[in-house]
């Protein structure tokens, strides 16, 4: 049976990535006063509630004229650079990983992905991202001790299964922005979402509850010709799963060679919450399911 979520005082409604933002920023969480839900605290209250003691540090001295003050976007990747420095640097401090990886056979899923996107439009068809993140929602729903927060040194499983979905910014950073109840959707629907995450994060519009309360991150770098990718986990996740392209290699099947569309699929997981049995699962379910493509 998972434990209850802890029960904290005066902070318990706070979400996650607001506690790390809060954290990050040195701010009381008691003098926050929440906007959100039921006064759930959220990331804009936090950074709120930090604005007058940033505003009370002396100014910095004045810059010779020659050197120019970089532009408002510039400004912007560099501060998420900056976030994410500090909160990989966190994980790797603070986190005790251990990886798992597996070649998964792709031929079934490819087969079947063509023939789906025969039957549809062209702005509808798929990629096999769709079915690499609807394969893992599936499994962190099935093994969820992987789907979750580590929390006041405790484990706080999700509620539902929100997939952060890894993007890179054009001007540098990275975001992660949730795909919500990704168990719930169709392969269509996990398309069309994806698009327009995907859009909106490189146009700077996505909601600040898309960025909060991802349970499990998918970092998939296949359309940079990546092989594979071994990520580093966001706090206070504890779990990342990365993938790399899906690729032609020679191949076993039944003691026949042949060459198959391949994929390398590495775990990436918090050593407190779970153990390389559980991360053995988690990863032969991803397998498995995307071996039965029709089912997802």
């Amino acid at each position: 049976m998972q434990p209850a979520p802890p029960r904290a005082a005066p902070a318990a409604n706070i979400s996650p990535y607001a506690r790390e933002l809060a954290d990050r920023l040195g701010v009381d969480i008691s003098t926050v006063h929440g906007t959100g839900r039921g006064g759930a605290i959220r990331a804009d209250d936090v950074r709120a509630a930090a604005e007058p003691a940033q505003a009370t540090q002396p100014e910095p001295p004045e810059r010779p004229a020659a050197v120019q003050e970089p532009d408002a976007a510039a400004r912007r990747a560099q501060a998420a650079r900056l976030a994410t420095a500090r909160l990989m640097a966190r994980s790797k401090r603070e986190i005790p990983h251990y990886y798992l990886s597996t070649t998964i056979d792709m031929s079934t899923a490819m087969t079947w992905l063509r023939k789906r996107n025969r039957e549809l439009p062209v702005h509808d068809r798929l990629v096999p991202a769709a079915l690499l993140l609807k394969a893992t929602a599936l499994a962190a729903h099935e093994v969820g001790e992987l789907n979750g927060y580590w929390i006041d040194d405790q484990f706080v499983p999700g509620q539902a299964v929100h997939l952060g979905v890894a993007i890179s910014l054009r001007g540098g950073g990275l975001v992660t922005p949730a795909l919500h109840d990704a168990v719930a959707m169709d392969l269509t629907t996990v398309m069309a979402r994806l698009r327009d995450l995907v859009t909106r994060a490189r146009t700077g519009r996505l909601r600040g509850s898309e960025l909060t309360d991802a349970t499990l991150t998918v970092t998939n770098l296949g359309d940079q010709g990546v092989d594979s990718v071994t990520g580093v986990i966001f706090p206070p996740q504890v779990a990342l799963v990365g993938f790399g392209k899906v690729v032609e290699r020679p191949w076993a099947v039944n003691g026949m060679l042949g060459v198959c569309p391949l994929v390398t699929a590495t775990l990436s997981a918090d050593h407190r919450a779970t153990d390389g049995y559980t991360g053995a699962r988690f990863l032969e379910t991803i397998t498995r399911l995307l071996r039965q493509p029709e089912e997802l």
